[in-house]
């Protein structure tokens, strides 16, 4: 299905989301923690950036902005807020993460993120639900799409992700390409997100000393 970009690159109300108690009532949050961390050696949710851990940064995020928080897979921090959720039965991949996600939101709408995106910002997130609707709402920078970081149409992701994780079309792009999904582009990116910094796609041990390094230079 063709990917299609917001109407004039406006973003539309927020509100339309509804509100329950400050937070938006009709999106839940989701923490992806599973994962092999194989190039980081070490498991990168209990990993810390300024005293906190990552899975615990990006949870209070998403508790900031949404009453319902799932950490899905792995062994999140115990202070992280959320829902505890196991990953399913299958391969260790996002998009066994991202069908345990959906499958558990109570919400109709589920913003997902990536542990090994500790700098998220609320932002961002409220930007992605504010850009008119899809099955998927997906920040593309200059380097590429960032699917871990997205707001997903709980139903119709559901059902097309588990049909891919069933006949091993593990890759994500190949999910956003059998939904409807609509780009939030390197324009928009740059307007709630001018430092560059909120998806940094955090790896190896050398991509965490790099980032340690520029903020605590900006700090300085």
């Amino acid at each position: 299905m063709q990917a299609r970009v917001g109407d004039g690159g406006r973003l539309a109300s927020v509100s339309g989301a509804g509100l329950d108690s400050g937070r938006l009532a009709s999106v839940s949050g989701a923490v992806l923690v599973g994962g092999a961390s194989s190039r980081m050696g070490r498991d990168k949710a209990l990993l810390e950036l300024e005293g906190v851990a990552w899975a615990t940064r990006v949870g209070r995020v998403l508790a900031s902005l949404v009453g319902d928080v799932l950490l899905v897979g792995g062994s999140p921090p115990a202070e992280a807020p959320g829902r505890r959720v196991a990953d399913p039965e299958g391969p260790v991949c996002a998009l066994r993460g991202l069908v345990a996600a959906l499958a558990e939101a109570r919400a109709p709408r589920v913003l997902v993120v990536a542990t090994d995106l500790p700098l998220v910002t609320p932002d961002l997130l409220l930007a992605l639900v504010a850009w008119p609707e899809a099955d998927a709402v997906i920040p593309r920078g200059e380097a590429g799409p960032h699917p871990l970081c997205g707001l997903y149409r709980r139903e119709p992701v559901l059902a097309v992700a588990r049909q891919q994780l069933a006949a091993g079309r593990l890759k994500l792009q190949e999910l956003l390409e059998a939904v409807d999904t609509s780009w939030f582009g390197p324009e928009q990116l740059a307007h709630v997100d001018p430092d560059g910094l909120a998806l940094q796609n955090l790896n190896t041990p050398e991509d965490l000393t790099r980032l340690q390094a520029l903020l605590h230079g900006r700090r300085g």
